[in-house]
């Protein structure tokens, strides 16, 4: 782990930011740079030092609420810790009172909305959603996910074996996540966006804690935190402003009204899921900068990134409910292709995809895109239904929101979540 001496501030005055600099400062005022991270430091911060230095920065910083909780109710029983966080998510007073302080300061800050949130100006980002659903479907799995595996946000996620041992899990529960909070009135207090948000800020933390106590599964010192603030704030920024220009590119259509309440959606929802002001982005352009810088700084994709991006890829077929081993192998193939054509032949080959031809795929692509909106405009109704139902078929709606936790590093050797 290196140190460089840095005097820049942090921006953002919000008390859950400034509870995070307190635990984050380092006595020498020194930023600490894990050692995965020195090569790409150097490059991000010719791009822009003072993004560089607070990626860097937050690298090392997890969630200090969310941590502080888990590490209370780690210790008791699995039915006291879910009663807990039901309680959390029902805001059920009265267990509240007699809860460790740690939930509580949870509970109030997730409770505490901005100012800057409008649930109105939702509407034309939820409007959008719906209308491009199967493009953005596809610019999450064929380009946002991957390129996030291409990073070292992959490394969590092969250790514990979530998408390797439970790929077709794990997607649904991601695409009900974006389902929910896509929802009129899924961000509302009560809303299921609202509590699959702060659900994950408490499943990241829950995993951070078994691996901070797992020495031979993450070198801190190498690695940085596990599932650190740098990674979830570049994760939010691709799954919106990056997931916009993929979309974009299978045909999706966005007005600048229903980009810009895109963005606050994801915005409140990574604000939900415990992402310090300190690196949440706040407008599109600002996402795109923050995540150029973040990708700058990552080291090169590892044989981690191959496991996680080609299980991914296998993984599309059977999430929308293909079983058919050759109508799998020919959609598999497809979906190489179009992930080939969004991400780059050069992350491809570093992520040793199938080679392929991807010579007018995307505008082929938008061609028929654009001819099935044409046909559906006959029957919009129906459309809307279609997209519906593929987004829950897409899924995971077979039992109701779930707080259990992990309760061991390896998904293998945990209970089911």
């Amino acid at each position: 782990m290196s140190t460089l001496n840095d005097n820049s501030p942090e921006a953002g005055d919000s008390a859950r930011s400034q509870a995070g600099a307190d635990v984050r400062s380092d006595p020498g005022n020194e930023l600490v740079v894990p050692g995965m991270y020195v090569p790409g430091y150097a490059r991000a911060r010719e791009i822009n030092p003072q993004l560089a230095d607070n990626y860097i920065r937050h690298t090392t910083i997890g969630d200090p609420l969310a941590d502080a909780m888990v590490a209370d109710i780690s210790v008791l029983s699995p039915s006291e810790r879910q009663r807990l966080i039901h309680a959390v998510m029902e805001s059920e007073e009265d267990v509240l009172a007699s809860a460790p302080e740690s939930v509580r300061a949870l509970y109030n800050d997730a409770n505490t909305k901005p100012k800057w949130v409008n649930e109105a100006g939702f509407r034309p980002g939820i409007r959008s959603f719906h209308a491009n659903a199967p493009e953005i479907l596809g610019g999450m799995v064929g380009g946002v996910l991957v390129e996030g595996f291409s990073t070292a946000i992959c490394e969590s996620f092969l250790i514990t074996g979530r998408l390797r041992e439970q790929g077709v899990r794990r997607l649904k529960q991601n695409n009900r996540h974006m389902l929910e909070i896509f929802l009129p009135g899924g961000l509302e207090r009560f809303g299921d966006g609202w509590k699959l948000s702060v659900r994950i800020r408490i499943v990241h933390a829950r995993i951070r804690h078994l691996l901070n106590n797992s020495p031979a599964d993450w070198d801190l010192s190498e690695m940085g935190t596990p599932i650190s603030a740098a990674h979830v704030g570049f994760a939010i920024s691709s799954f919106s402003a990056r997931l916009l220009t993929h979309a974009r590119s299978l045909g999706a259509s966005f007005s600048a009204e229903e980009r810009a309440s895109f963005m606050q959606v994801w915005r409140y929802s990574g604000h939900l899921m415990g992402i310090p002001d300190t690196i949440l982005f706040t407008t599109e352009e600002d996402a795109l900068k923050l995540r150029e810088v973040a990708v700058a700084s990552e080291p090169e994709p590892t044989f981690s990134s191959i496991i996680m991006a080609n299980a991914l890829i296998n993984s599309a077929p059977l999430v929308i409910g293909i079983q058919d081993p050759e109508a799998r192998r020919d959609l598999v193939k497809y979906v190489y292709t179009v992930s080939t054509a969004l991400i780059g032949k050069k992350m491809a080959g570093q992520l040793r995809y199938p080679k392929t031809t991807t010579f007018g795929v995307l505008p082929v692509y938008r061609m028929r895109v654009r001819a099935k909106r044409l046909i559906s405009q006959l029957s919009p109704k129906r459309n809307r239904s279609s997209n519906f139902e593929a987004l829950i078929n897409a899924s995971m709606f077979d039992h109701q929101i779930s707080y259990d936790l992990p309760d061991h590093a390896h998904a293998e050797e945990s209970q089911r979540w």
